[in-house]
């Protein structure tokens, strides 16, 4: 299977279950679109910042159609603005390149650094869909089952609107 084999080992040994899907390098959530489809679950579009020092990191997680407010959550951290991290971080933080990232490769990050923030609706979602580690493949696994994926891994989860809201009027 392709991805990260430390991704596989903690699935097993929770059992949790998953669909396996591979296809061509989908590294945005477009071209993932394209093969995920015809794929039951929430298709999950996942955006890897940091704080303006550098010194926080978070992964932004909502369904591939929702526009994520950035400027909201920044007001809400008082951490200042947020930006997209380097392909470094990503490396550093997650073991992945970009186009690959995933709360699935949280199981790199042994220091729970990265807050894990997941937009409000997830949380009723039957199943979520992400990539392994690589673009090259995605897995669709039952809510439940991700939400003890992370409570196991032990960074800090919130569930918050991430959605961008219409201005009135």
């Amino acid at each position: 299977m392709i991805g990260d084999p430390a991704i596989y080992r903690l699935l097993e040994e929770l059992v949790i279950p998953f669909e396996y899907h591979e296809h061509a390098p989908a590294p945005t959530i477009e071209e993932a679109m394209r093969y995920w489809k015809d794929i039951e679950g929430a298709h999950c579009k996942n955006l890897f910042m940091r704080n303006h020092k550098g010194n926080q990191h978070y992964m932004l997680v909502a369904e591939g159609a929702v526009d994520i407010d950035i400027s909201r959550l920044e007001k809400s951290l008082h951490q200042g603005k947020l930006s997209f991290a380097s392909p470094q971080r990503m490396l550093k933080y997650l073991g992945v390149e970009p186009g690959a990232v995933s709360p699935l490769a949280l199981v790199r990050d042994a220091d729970h650094h990265v807050i894990l923030y997941l937009d409000a609706p997830l949380r009723s979602a039957p199943s979520l869909c992400f990539h392994p580690g690589d673009c090259r493949a995605s897995l669709v696994i039952p809510n439940l089952g991700f939400l003890r994926y992370m409570e196991h891994l032990g960074n800090r989860v919130i569930f918050a609107d991430l959605a961008r809201t219409a201005p009135c009027g």
